[in-house]
């Protein structure tokens, strides 16, 4: 999916996007080829991407499926799409919002890659969408606190009480 194949238009991207990997795709704005979805039953963690590759190693090291990974190579970052089941935790937002991990909560919009975007200049696949398989959020996090050498927020308070 990173190189524009005959046919390969941001109609029929959006529907694979739908339908087999049931992503709630659409484009916009349609002149540009632009295609977008709202995070609703699908959030997004976007992190470096030394990060990103860490926690897709220590996934692959567990055995664990890790879903499709979205990388911005101008901005030099990862996206991983995920199950909504983070908790709506300011806590939780401030201790990845430290790590330099944003979550994109639901409301949010989350660009995916578009045969428009010039070569995977703006965003490609590193792990395409192959069905509609996510991870865990949660799963995610801890994969997140582990590369990064932080542990889950009542683990600290148990070592210092």
């Amino acid at each position: 999916m990173d190189h524009i194949a005959f046919g390969d238009t941001p109609v029929s991207r959006c529907t694979y996007y739908r339908r087999v990997c049931d992503l709630p795709a659409n484009i916009d704005p349609p002149h540009l080829g632009r295609i977008v979805m709202n995070a609703e039953y699908v959030l997004a963690l976007m992190m470096p991407a030394p990060l990103g590759q860490a926690v897709k190693v220590d996934m692959q090291r567990r055995q664990a499926d890790i879903g499709p990974i979205l990388s911005h190579p101008r901005s030099g970052r990862w996206t991983y799409l995920v199950r909504p089941d983070l908790p709506d935790d300011d806590s939780l937002f401030a201790e990845m919002f430290r790590l330099n991990v944003s979550v994109v909560r639901a409301g949010g919009t989350i660009a995916l890659p578009s045969p428009t975007d010039r070569g995977g200049m703006f965003r490609r696949w590193v792990e395409p969408p192959r069905c509609t398989f996510r991870p865990s959020g949660l799963v995610m996090v801890d994969a997140i606190r582990t590369r990064s050498g932080q542990r889950p927020p009542a683990q600290r308070r148990a070592a210092h009480g």
